[in-house]
């Protein structure tokens, strides 16, 4: 049997149209811009709008990838969307998305990985495709971080914001695609990052949220000195694995926690600034919502071609870290064009008909 190969081949991104900037924030907590800047590199953030979930931001850059891949929703076989905000505990967002977007047969699931989630996910998905498991699988990261941030915190909230991204991965024949992957964790760093309450450890009280448990809690020194070390070690780890070295590389994408973070693994690596993607100034971090949204506004900026190598880095909460290479490839060609979005709508009229069918039989069987 001949070897398949994992290629990307549509991504899109979803972002909020509110901006909160570093001058908003000097109103509401004791903070200033070149403070924010200085520490951290960020200047504005997005957040999401009332009508506005994890789910929703999910969906709308799920379609832009698959219009980008021409891919049919009903053909997905699988959706992966990593997380660290879900709608709720269950059901999975991923249920929910595969229902708004109309994947009608495709298994869907969340992943918990923190800001290293959606490379956990794109490796998962890789593997089944190579293994034959699948053909089309959507992988998402989706974060609605200003829900669980403590506005009155200046270490937390100048950091966070909102926002999506998806892949689609598509089985091939042609070599390319995910040619390697490092993850990792360590449990023990779990308190350097984490959203205590809510869960089965400290369900939700009084007690719990008079004690502001349920909002992002951080060691900002702890975590600065692990990123800085995993984020290079990551990157090294999985370009040995492919039988390359970082000259080979024509891009790094890491995971957009903090401008000195960033700086400071690619000064370890002894790899030049421009070539690694930065896009933290507009976005803040949006967690496992970084790495694919830096990597479409890297396409759109035309710094990533196909043939080209690039590796996509993160670290997070867990602790986890890890990194995947990927040698470009793009779209796969086509002779006919699919209107994703015509599918939605469509979407939206069998939900209704499902839960009206459940209904029904919720009244003929409670009859009996």
């Amino acid at each position: 049997m001949s070897p398949r190969f994992a290629h990307i081949t549509g991504w899109g991104m979803a972002v909020p149209d509110k901006v909160l900037t570093n001058d908003d924030l000097v109103k509401m907590v004791d903070t200033n811009d070149d403070w924010i800047i200085s520490r951290t590199g960020v200047r504005e953030r997005r957040i999401a709008g009332s009508d506005q979930s994890t789910a929703s931001l999910a969906s709308d850059a799920a379609m832009r990838a698959l219009e980008v891949a021409n891919v049919h929703p009903g053909d997905l076989d699988m959706i992966i969307l990593s997380t660290s905000t879900p709608e709720y505990i269950f059901p999975a967002t991923a249920c929910l998305v595969q229902d708004q977007i109309g994947a009608g047969k495709a298994g869907a699931f969340d992943l918990l990985a923190a800001c290293t989630g959606f490379l956990y996910a794109l490796n998962l998905g890789s593997q089944a495709i190579k293994s034959n498991g699948a053909e089309n699988i959507l992988i998402i990261g989706s974060e609605t971080l200003s829900r669980v941030v403590n506005w009155k915190d200046r270490n937390t909230c100048i950091l966070f914001g909102d926002g999506a991204g998806a892949f689609v991965l598509q089985a091939s024949d042609e070599p390319g695609g995910i040619l390697s992957a490092v993850l990792r964790s360590d449990g023990s760093g779990g308190d350097l990052l984490s959203v205590p309450g809510g869960g089965s450890r400290h369900p939700a009280s009084m007690q719990t949220l008079y004690d502001g448990l349920h909002y992002i809690q951080m060691n900002g020194r702890g975590v600065f000195r692990f990123a800085t070390r995993v984020m290079a070690e990551a990157t090294q780890q999985t370009v040995e694995s492919a039988q390359l070295t970082m000259d080979d590389i024509q891009l790094l994408i890491p995971h957009q926690a903090n401008q000195r973070i960033i700086e400071a693994a690619a000064r370890r690596l002894d790899y030049p600034m421009e070539q690694v993607m930065v896009n933290v100034d507009r976005y803040g971090n949006t967690s496992t919502a970084s790495i694919p949204i830096a990597t479409v506004e890297a396409l759109e900026q035309g710094r990533l071609k196909p043939g080209d190598n690039t590796v996509m880095v993160a670290f997070g909460s867990g602790l986890t870290w890890g990194a995947v290479l990927v040698q470009w490839s793009g779209p796969i060609p086509f002779q006919r064009k699919v209107s994703p979005r015509k599918v939605r709508w469509f979407a939206r009229t069998r939900s209704l008909l499902a839960r009206l069918r459940r209904r029904i039989e919720g009244l003929l069987w409670g009859s009996e």
